[in-house]
């Protein structure tokens, strides 16, 4: 990124300029230039020689090219509320360091909420929507649970309540709180069965949850959970193998050979911070994986329709990478083992004979952990009950030293 001088961020709140700071108010008559929403922006007074610029959209990928217009100038950045909860802040943060970044937050729109409705902060969970898939919520389901969602727009209530109904949380209460400290400050109580009306653009939604409990965090969801063609990791070797790939908030995950996906979904499921990379060279399964991430809560997993290894070439580098298919394919291994760095993970499964001798060749140059797994299902034995035996699985786990 090009030299520019400190960039300030100032958070703003429904009430404008009027419930700036003097800090705030002073960074902002100091700016050469100051970038913002239009609503930000109209609301603040007129300062002789000062330059005022919308955000660029898209949003990420104009923002080096206007920083590049911009430098050496001094430059204030208008945000809602705490620009580090959700906003530009943190965007800003990653591109020109910490050191050339100052913020100055207003009271975020969470903690407004919060105080309008007596919530601890340890009793919310916090889910942003904002230019996201609405779907990120349904990671959240569960009886009694509350939930804070900043919404994109005032379309998103609504979403949300056709959503919630859909997988039998219709009885769950919704609180539409709007313009949060603002002069025209509104609050909607109803559920997300009953939900109707128009709400103002800038909203949160309250969440207390009621319904099923359809899904947990921990790893082996139910195999039914999930959309596929019979190419799925079971939910026995699942588990095991999750366990041994051990998610991390903030780590990446390569789910090569994916499937339907359950290993890179599960893997993001267990934080919201996890990432992952489901690579699928077939594309009905690609958009397969798609579908059940967005079904199961976690939208934000990226999906490579390729033949892998030569997907692989160009994706961030893993923390931990899950081989559940094509493990014969050459070159496979290798660029899997390479990409990973010390402490990386490497989990790796094979049903044939051809991969098992694959497998037992890299314990013994790797070390590691070698496992065969064998799962046996009750079912009905003519008028008795009797064990179905599935396929022995080896798995080989291996962390780099």
């Amino acid at each position: 990124m090009p030299t520019t001088e400190r960039i300030v961020i100032v958070g703003i709140g429904a009430d404008g300029w009027g419930g700036l700071t003097e800090p705030a108010r002073a960074a902002v008559a100091f700016a050469e230039v100051v970038i913002g929403g239009a609503r930000h922006l109209e609301s603040l007074p007129d300062v002789d020689g000062q330059r005022r610029l919308a955000w660029p959209s898209p949003l990420r990928a104009g923002l080096p090219a206007l920083f590049e217009r911009l430098a050496g100038q001094r430059i204030v950045a208008l945000a809602s509320g705490d620009p580090l909860l959700s906003g530009i802040g943190a965007t800003l943060i990653e591109m020109f360091g910490a050191e050339r970044v100052s913020v100055l937050p207003a009271v975020s729109s969470v903690s407004l909420a919060r105080a309008r409705l007596g919530w601890p902060a340890e009793s919310v969970a916090v889910v942003s929507v904002v230019g996201r898939d609405v779907h990120a919520v349904l990671r959240e389901l569960a009886p009694a649970r509350r939930v804070l969602v900043l919404s994109s727009d005032e379309t998103t209530p609504a979403q949300l309540a056709a959503l919630l109904t859909e997988r039998g949380y219709g009885a769950s209460r919704m609180t539409v709180l709007g313009d949060l400290g603002g002069a025209a400050e509104s609050r909607l109580e109803t559920t997300a069965a009953t939900f109707a009306g128009s709400v103002p653009k800038l909203n949160i939604v309250a969440l207390e949850l009621a319904g099923p409990l359809l899904a947990g965090w921990a790893a082996g969801l139910p195999d039914d959970a999930y959309d596929h063609d019979g190419q799925l990791t079971k939910r026995d070797l699942r588990a095991a193998a999750l366990a041994r790939l051990t998610p991390a908030p903030g780590q990446l995950l390569w789910d090569v050979g994916a499937g339907a996906g359950s290993v890179g979904i599960e893997w993001m499921r267990a934080h919201p911070a996890c990432r992952a990379i489901a690579v699928e060279a077939n594309q009905a399964r690609a958009r397969r994986i798609s579908d059940n991430a967005r079904n199961l809560g976690v939208p934000a997993l990226q999906v490579v329709c390729g033949a892998a290894p030569q997907a692989l070439a160009d994706l961030p580098p893993p923390d931990a990478v899950f081989i559940g298919g094509g493990l014969t394919t050459d070159g496979m291994l290798a660029a899997c083992l390479t990409a990973l760095a010390p402490g990386g993970r490497l989990v790796a499964h094979g049903v044939t004979m051809e991969t098992e001798a694959l497998l037992v060749a890299a314990y013994r140059e790797h070390g590691g952990e070698l496992t065969r797994i064998h799962v046996e299902h009750a079912a009905p034995l003519g008028s008795f009950t009797g064990w179905t035996p599935g396929r022995a699985v080896t798995q080989w786990a291996l962390i780099l030293p």
